[in-house]
């Protein structure tokens, strides 16, 4: 075994280089380092030689030209053993590197920016970066190559036992390498393109207020966990990508397949209502079964359990404020799996956490706003690819149909019921008041089945219809199921219209003194 002599640091995200280096340092192992990485560890008393001291070649071109040097890429490339190369090297005063740790300029963050210019995203495009990475993993027999700061402690534990690492971490941390830059290329190509598009085609990523859709797909995320099991326990399953990002789970047990499908549908429905008031939502297999507003999330959840007091067994709550005492103990009644919800008052978790199993997540940030894209399998290599639904819509854009017009109250339930229809697999109809649904209707082959499906629960939920607005996320196709909502109490209708029988509809709703809107969206979910 040889001992690591000599490492080179340049590094864009300084997360725990200090100690890394120091770890390093400790071990007898020579730092060289570029520009603002030896500024950072020269801060912290760290001994370490300017690369350019080292090659005897400065910095140039603003920067652009640094590690791309024979001393950089020899000391990297070269077999050791190999009885040319080693005459080689010593000819040309070349020493090894045995160590690289480097990370990329942050070129997808640089480009996320709203007012990002082409001569910034250009300037962020790393070029000294990969090429060492990919030098160093290509000789990862005797090179160690570190990408990911989350690997350095093993690297420091490794070299501080024994002065060198194991051939099986250098072959992981290659592998890693490779994918990094894979997917860092991707990512440059993908924005180029885009920014390069001829006079035909948009040169941003939209186009008449849509994302462009990329011309290939690449799909590199890291695995985060391994699951206990998929949707049943013979199907094996993991989590990938950057789920922490927006998630934080602060008690509990492991999250299951099941439980990440539903609380991100949850988490995804409560962001469509505005702090401003209290919202509660209660989900089952990624179906809504009660939501309710109030002064209060105590009286929030009173709502929305009142929908439907059976599913709410083993569901999924979500909330939109800092969930409280009062509200806590209210939820803590029954059995639940998993609540969402932006923070907990101190009261609240203690009382929660009584429960071992209960799981407890911070939203960090609206997965929905984070993610304008739906990735689903069609097959072992195929894909959809589709924009997220995130359409809302606002009293202005209704179109009143109907001799009736609805009323202020028969409004504020439309868009409320909207809101939630969306968020229901189709067909979905929903009965709502201003600020709580009352019945739900969701998966349904017929549509009207789905109308008759959400008045059998609100019955059962002991809940009047009477009054009540329906909302169906996908035009009425025939008159029947107007029929049957109004039928059933219901004096204002919501859709979205498009139906070659929308006269026939219209004429049921005038007969009934019923009040109808139509969106011009669907927003059917499969």
């Amino acid at each position: 075994m040889v001992k690591i002599q000599r490492a080179l640091l340049s590094v864009s995200d300084k997360t725990g280089l200090a100690e890394f280096a120091r770890a390093l340092a400790g071990a007898g192992v020579e730092l060289i380092s570029t520009g603002g990485t030896a500024k950072a560890l020269r801060e912290e008393g760290i001994p370490v030689t300017d690369l350019s001291s080292y090659t005897g070649f400065p910095e140039m071109l603003d920067g652009r030209v640094k590690t791309l040097h024979p001393k950089v890429h020899g000391g990297l490339l070269f077999i050791r053993g190999n009885p040319a190369h080693e005459q080689a090297i010593q000819e040309h005063g070349i020493k090894p590197i045995d160590l690289v740790v480097v990370n990329l300029y942050p070129f997808e963050k640089t480009v996320a920016k709203p007012a990002v210019t082409l001569h910034e995203a250009i300037e962020n495009i790393d070029i000294g970066g990969p090429s060492m990475l990919r030098s160093a993993a290509k000789n990862h027999a005797s090179v160690t190559v570190v990408v990911d700061p989350s690997d350095y402690d093993e690297v420091a534990r490794q070299i501080q036992a024994t002065g060198d690492t194991t051939p099986e971490l250098r072959r992981r941390l290659a592998a890693t390498v490779f994918r990094r830059t894979s997917a860092y290329d991707g990512a440059i190509a993908d924005y180029l393109e885009s920014a390069f598009a001829g006079p035909d085609q948009p040169k941003t990523p939209s186009r008449n207020g849509h994302l462009e859709l990329p011309r290939e797909l690449t799909l590199k995320e890291p695995r985060v966990q391994l699951l206990r099991y998929g949707e049943n326990p013979h199907q094996r399953a993991a989590l990938y990508g950057q789920f922490n990002r927006y998630f934080r789970q602060i008690h509990g047990k492991e999250l299951s397949y099941n439980n990440i499908l539903d609380l991100t549908a949850a988490a995804n429905l409560i962001t469509e209502f505005s702090a401003d008031r209290p919202t509660l939502a209660i989900l089952k297999h990624t179906n809504p079964c009660g939501v309710g507003q109030a002064a209060s999330l105590r009286e929030a959840w009173e709502k929305a359990f009142a929908t439907d007091k059976q599913a709410p067994f083993g569901g999924i709550i979500s909330v939109n404020k800092t969930l409280d005492l009062a509200s806590a103990e209210a939820i803590a009644e029954i059995f639940s799996e998993v609540i969402v919800a932006p923070d907990f008052a101190p009261e609240a978790l203690a009382l929660l956490q009584k429960k071992k199993n209960l799981r407890l997540l911070r939203i960090l940030k609206s997965p929905t706003a984070a993610a304008p894209w739906e990735l689903r399998s069609v097959g072992a290599e195929a894909f959809l690819l589709q924009e997220r639904d995130a359409k809302t819509t606002t009293v202005a854009e209704l179109k009143v149909v109907t001799r009736r017009r609805p009323t202020e109250s028969e409004l504020e339930a439309m868009l409320f019921g909207w809101r939630v229809v969306k968020h229901v697999k189709s067909n979905a109809i929903v009965y709502a008041a201003r600020d709580r649904t009352l019945g739900i209707g969701a998966g349904q082959m017929s549509r009207v089945d789905s109308s008759r499906l959400a008045v059998w629960k609100a019955q059962e939920a002991g809940l009047s219809l009477q009054g009540s607005v329906v909302c169906s996320d996908a035009f009425f196709p025939f008159p029947d199921g107007l029929i049957a909502a109004a039928e059933a109490g219901a004096t204002a209708a919501i859709q979205p219209g498009g139906s070659v029988r929308d006269a026939e509809v219209i004429a049921a709703a005038d007969a009934r003194g019923v009040a109808m809107a139509f969106t011009g969206v669907r927003h059917f979910r499969h």
